[in-house]
């Protein structure tokens, strides 16, 4: 059985429900039998790399708030990340665009290593401070989960993979999503957002069953907390 996963490696509450969708899946009793399948979706897309402005203000000034809120608002979402075991330090967020990382996602499908590298590029992120459009960050993050130092150069010397990630992005707005992370089960069920394990869970056991028996249904979401292509976060 598949599972579709929408989520921009920028994305907060991508990581969360990453993290959360995982926790499900280990206690899934099929678990052997689901295949996980990534897909890109930037939140920004225009957006450039801006080193004098932090993750608070950035926020902030998406909402039309003050840093002071911002800075407030994103204690519960440090604390949210705690308790699905992840140490978000938003202080050390870089502001920049998430294309070339993406398009490195993109490559790793040929080589298995496509949740190796969402989970690397996640950490380095909220946790390291990385620079997520600096190129030789993403060939040292790229190398360490297994591709080839060679063929990651290639990729960020070029254009490939830009319209593989923009595809990505139309296909899951013509299912009716709104924003990420955005999970599809057996093509029949989708959970939008960063739910708990249980929701994923259920979903799970549904789409399996579902699988098993061979049904196509229409799609169903079941909303939670999204990132929109806006950045804004709830």
């Amino acid at each position: 059985m598949r599972v579709d996963i929408w989520s921009d490696i920028m994305c907060p509450f991508c990581y969360i429900g990453k993290r959360n969708f995982e926790k499900a899946l280990a206690e899934f009793p099929a678990k052997d039998s689901v295949e996980v399948v990534w897909h890109s979706f930037q939140l920004n897309p225009d957006l450039t790399y801006q080193p004098n402005k932090s993750f608070y203000d950035y926020v902030a000034e998406l909402k039309g708030q003050t840093r002071e809120w911002s800075i407030q608002v994103h204690k519960t979402l440090v604390q949210t990340a705690k308790y699905a075991g992840l140490d978000y330090r938003l202080d050390q967020a870089k502001v920049t665009n998430s294309l070339d990382a993406h398009r490195l996602i993109q490559l790793a499908k040929k080589y298995n290593l496509t949740n190796d590298l969402e989970e690397r590029f996640f950490r380095a992120y909220f946790t390291e401070g990385a620079l997520l459009s600096d190129h030789q960050t993403l060939l040292t993050l790229s190398t360490e989960t297994g591709l080839q130092p060679d063929v990651v150069k290639q990729v960020l010397q070029s254009d490939l993979y830009k319209d593989k990630v923009r595809q990505d992005a139309q296909r899951v707005r013509q299912m009716g999503a709104t924003g990420v992370p955005f999970f599809v089960f057996n093509q029949t069920q989708a959970v939008s957002g960063a739910q708990q394990p249980k929701v994923f869970a259920q979903a799970l056991a549904a789409a399996y069953e579902q699988w098993v028996q061979t049904k196509n249904e229409k799609i169903d979401i079941v909303g939670g907390a999204v990132c929109t292509p806006e950045g804004y976060c709830n």
